[in-house]
């Protein structure tokens, strides 16, 4: 199922998302759509908010940057939260599916260690850098 992308400026995108747990009703349903929501849309990253679920959900396919080791980087984040963010800021043109049509420069730091349930609900502690790290905090943020 797709589901419409909400629009900049909607309260749920200003809500603090709220964690879930195991049982969440439908959960791998809702994934399976996020990411088909998120390819229809030409997306790299959906967090759940952009869809109208305020919970702490986003996922994330790089495989659009055939060029980048990112390119096989796909990922379901579930209640993420980032522990540090290291190195230089590095400045990258972005946009949102929620903002269509606009595109900025946007800042993030080169590395990002975050911890977050995977799609299994294994507890998965990592450092991201390069083209991942940029691709995360957005998401993260976002709710």
């Amino acid at each position: 199922m797709i589901y419409p992308i909400i629009a900049y400026g909607d309260p749920v995108l200003k809500k603090k998302a709220l964690d879930i747990d195991k049982k969440y009703p439908k959960l791998k349903e809702l994934i399976d759509d996020m990411f088909e929501t998120m390819y229809d849309s030409s997306g790299v990253g959906l967090a759940a908010p952009q869809i109208g679920l305020s919970i702490r959900l986003f996922i994330i396919d790089g495989s659009p940057f055939e060029e980048d080791p990112v390119k096989d980087f796909k990922e379901v984040f579930i209640n993420a939260v980032i522990k540090e963010e290291t190195g230089v800021l590095w400045k990258f043109n972005e946009g949102c599916l929620s903002i269509p049509s606009v595109r900025e420069d946007v800042q993030w730091k080169k590395e990002l260690y975050i911890e977050y349930y995977d799609a299994d609900w294994k507890l998965q502690k990592k450092t991201f850098d390069g083209m991942a790290a940029r691709i995360i905090p957005a998401r993260i943020r976002s709710h």
